[in-house]
């Protein structure tokens, strides 16, 4: 199925849509290039989505805005040419210093092929964001893509705020960002059973949650009314773990042992072309 097909996106657009089933929800195991995206695929995932801070990193740019724009698209294109999935990307706040320039990224997005974006807040006051959400459902409409808009807040991950009114203000500008056209919803920082079935009951719109170590487990949180799990950075966070350990070990003891781990050359040769 070719991304560049209008038919072929709008059909990855609507199973991305019906991915997200409270109870039932979507595991995403981010990616950030071409290698990943096909070990996830391969893992068993039914859509497949890029973390910022991954793609960030992999261009050697920090993450908050560090990357170059061109670039997180380029290589969002070659993860969507690389697996025959729905493709959901993480473009933190847009890249744009207004809405209207939401609405430009959010226009050459799609000409990647990618059916999904995430959209942060980044603490910005909530009639803002909202405006910035309004921008990039306006941009997939003029394209006639149904795009999934992950709308998140980081009213929890940032501490903004006093903590006894950090759900309020979330559930204030979640609300406030579905009506402004986002499909879903997406609050990282948050893993207390309570607070995330409180979100699921105050929001009208599909509960993404960050999970990692300490996190409940996929059953858990399938029973709370999750709709999405994303890992974010974690599996990059382990690869360049992995980097380290190796590094250390043969600039210290001198042997090679964690290099067994490592996949061989043939597969990441075979994972790496397009």
């Amino acid at each position: 199925m070719s991304a560049a097909d209008p038919t072929a996106r709008r059909e990855r657009a609507r199973l991305l849509r019906e991915l997200h089933r409270p109870g039932e929800p979507l595991v995403l195991a981010n990616a950030w290039d071409v290698p990943s995206a096909r070990l996830v695929a391969a893992a068993g995932a039914r859509a497949v989505a890029t973390a910022s801070a991954s793609v960030s990193w992999s261009l050697g740019s920090a993450d908050g805005g560090g990357a170059d724009p061109g670039q997180v698209l380029a290589r969002t294109a070659q993860v969507v040419r690389a697996v025959d999935l729905p493709v959901t990307a993480d473009l933190e706040g847009g890249y744009a210093d207004t809405a209207a320039g939401v609405g430009e990224t959010v226009a050459a997005l799609l000409a990647t092929g990618a059916v999904g974006v995430n959209l942060e807040d980044e603490g910005r006051p909530p009639a803002e964001a909202a405006e910035r959400i309004a921008a990039a459902r306006a941009a997939a409409d003029a394209a006639g893509v149904p795009l999934f808009v992950n709308a998140r807040t980081d009213v929890f991950l940032r501490g903004i705020g006093a903590p006894e009114g950090r759900l309020d203000d979330a559930v204030h500008r979640l609300r406030a960002y579905v009506e402004a056209g986002a499909d879903g919803v997406f609050v990282p920082g948050v893993s207390d059973p309570e607070t995330i079935a409180a979100l699921v009951g105050a929001v009208p719109a599909p509960l993404n949650v960050l999970a990692g170590p300490g996190s409940p487990a996929v059953a858990e949180l399938a029973k709370l009314g999750v709709a999405r799990i994303s890992l974010g950075p974690g599996l990059a966070e382990v690869a360049y773990a992995a980097v380290r350990r190796a590094a250390e070990e043969v600039y210290g003891s001198g042997t090679f042992t964690a290099l067994s781990e490592g996949l061989g050359y043939p597969e990441l040769n075979r994972l790496s072309a397009l």
